[in-house]
């Protein structure tokens, strides 16, 4: 039986630009990893067999890895690598937890983009333009162009300005970017920061949209196990919003969703909870459902804000001005006459 699972994206303009085999290891999110699986008659009834045990078992280390927030950083054999893909989001799929399905998409794209930018940085021009056809412009529809001198890429204004609003920090702003011509100039890193976002959507709706027959003994026995571990952690997970501060509610309520929140207003949850004396421990806790959790990483930045790591500086809560200049304002009646959050809900004189 030809393979099940397909990840069929709007093929109508596709280019006519093949990828390579190892381009397939780096991107098995691609229309051609499918029609690899499928031209070599791999099926449905193959993933039960003995032999793929060791399969399962590397797709379940690596959602294992993604989940708790870092980047499965191994590249195997290109068939190894599609096949453990697909076996990977089966196993998302079959766990069934939102926070997770979420944790899994966006590192996989944050995969994707660190092997995109290695690529940018060393192939050449026709190797370049080739992954702009394939996964910028047949995916996003994103047209990206190299600068005369080969180092840097460009971007209509028009396209920069629909992606790189959704960020926050100040260096995205077009004031702070080079813009000739109607283009925006960017380095590797930021072409392809551009399309994070919308990669961990594109693998996320697949997940979702995923319809399985009866798992194969092997991977169902791996993926219960895999359940009764993360469950405890990412099951129903709720953070109960008390009277916080608008900005701080809704900071709480994205989080509570599973969804990622930006840097800067992470930074703001993170001071405003230091100043209103939140133990560190609880702090943290309330970043575990953001797809890019990783505790280590987490408990140092809360601590670094306190003033307890790195400069020993404690941060302040950042001003209601700073906050609606950077969009993450929410300000209701309530706020009337404050100028920091940590004002919120003091009786005034």
């Amino acid at each position: 039986m030809v393979f099940l699972l397909e990840f069929n994206y709007d093929s109508s303009n596709l280019s006519s630009i093949r990828m390579g085999t190892g381009d397939l290891a780096k991107y098995p999110f691609l229309n051609e990893a499918g029609e690899y699986l499928r031209g070599s008659g791999f099926g449905w009834e193959e993933l039960g067999r003995q032999d793929m045990r060791v399969v399962v078992d590397m797709a379940a280390e690596r959602i294992e890895v993604e989940v708790g927030g870092s980047v499965y950083e191994k590249l195997d054999k290109y068939e190894i690598e599609i096949l453990m893909f697909v076996v990977s989001i089966i196993m998302v799929k079959s766990i069934g937890l939102e926070s997770v399905f979420k944790k899994f998409a966006l590192a996989e794209a944050r995969r994707a983009e660190k092997f995109l930018t290695e690529d940018l940085r060393r192939h050449s021009e026709t190797q370049k333009r080739s992954l702009f056809a394939k996964i910028f412009d047949d995916l996003f529809k994103l047209k990206i162009d190299i600068a005369r001198d080969g180092r840097l890429f460009k971007v209509s204004v028009a396209d920069y300005l629909s992606r790189s609003s959704h960020f926050h920090e100040q260096e995205w702003k077009l004031i702070n970017r080079l813009v000739d011509g109607g283009y925006v100039y960017l380095d590797a890193d930021e072409t392809v920061r551009l399309v994070r976002n919308e990669l961990s959507v594109l693998i996320y709706d697949k997940v979702k949209a995923m319809t399985l027959p009866t798992l194969p003994p092997t991977i169902k026995a791996r993926t219960d196990e895999l359940r009764s571990k993360l469950a405890p952690r990412y099951e129903s997970r709720v953070t109960v919003i008390t009277n916080y501060p608008p900005c701080v509610k809704h900071a709480l309520e994205v989080m509570g969703k599973g969804e990622n929140l930006p840097h800067s207003a992470r930074v703001m949850l993170a001071t405003y909870m230091l100043a209103i004396s939140k133990p560190i421990d609880e702090i943290v806790r309330m970043y575990e459902n953001a797809p890019d959790f990783n505790e280590k990483i987490t408990r140092y930045q809360v601590e670094h804000l306190a003033g307890m790591k790195g400069s020993r500086t404690k941060y302040s809560v950042p001003s209601c001005n700073k906050l609606r200049n950077e969009n993450l304002c929410f300000a209701t009646a309530d706020c009337n006459g404050i100028v920091n959050p940590v004002q919120f809900g003091r009786r005034r004189k």
